[in-house]
């Protein structure tokens, strides 16, 4: 049975808000795999998608060309709720019908990419801040073969980056951050493991340069970021 979209986001939202929630203040300047955001602007990222895609599932105009501050006050709430909006926003009759944003795509495939975002940004988040994260499996049987998918037309869009290499023993989760371009084996600086070396940025990919890394970019426009 296919699960929808706005159960696949209650899923990931679920795995995803303990390692926010985790966050320290003192390691919001450290470095992550995305190599042109700290652990702040890499939450700000992440709010914006929450808060942007609530807005496309709902057919209305969003600008991912400004980033407002939301690691502001008690942030770590607020984006429980938040997240809470986009579940809300993604489990409404109707949504996966018809296409949203202006690229008009398909309103399934805009629903992947934030689950994406959600999924591969929390684990940036976790490898950064030395939290544990693991994605639930229908999370993951969904979003292998969609961003799977869309990797072609995304490289070509500069969105993603080419793919880390990996061995045959990966498993499904260390294929899928491959696929985006990230290093399944990123560790910060003096830990254990391989340092940052694809220096990937969000999955939905707000305004930025083409030399950055990424999942899926946005439904906006297809020049956008990498994730």
């Amino acid at each position: 049975m296919t699960q929808t979209i706005g159960e696949l986001l209650e899923a990931a939202a679920d795995r995803a808000l303990p390692v926010v929630r985790g966050i320290d203040d003192g390691q919001l300047g450290d470095g992550t795999p995305c190599a042109e955001y700290d652990v702040r602007a890499l939450v700000n990222h992440l709010f914006q998608v929450v808060v942007n895609f609530q807005a496309l599932a709902a057919r209305e105009e969003v600008d991912f060309g400004q980033v407002p501050e939301f690691v502001a006050g008690d942030w770590r709430g607020r984006f429980g709720d938040e997240t809470a909006r986009l579940v809300a926003a993604w489990s409404v009759p109707g949504v996966e019908e018809g296409t949203t944003g202006q690229m008009e795509l398909p309103a399934r495939m805009v629903g992947l990419m934030v689950l994406g975002d959600l999924t591969v940004h929390a684990w940036d988040l976790a490898r950064a801040t030395g939290a544990d994260f693991v994605p639930e499996g229908r999370v993951l049987d969904e979003l292998g073969p969609g961003l799977a998918a869309m990797a072609p037309q995304a490289r070509e869009m500069k969105v993603f980056g080419e793919p880390f290499p990996v061995g045959d023993g990966a498993s499904a989760f260390e294929r899928l951050l491959a696929v985006t371009g990230r290093d399944p084996g990123w560790r910060p600086t003096g830990t254990t493991g391989t340092t940052g070396t694809t220096g990937t940025t969000g999955t939905t990919g707000t305004t930025g340069t083409a030399g950055t890394a990424g999942t899926t970019g946005t439904p906006e426009t297809p020049g956008t970021a990498r994730a």
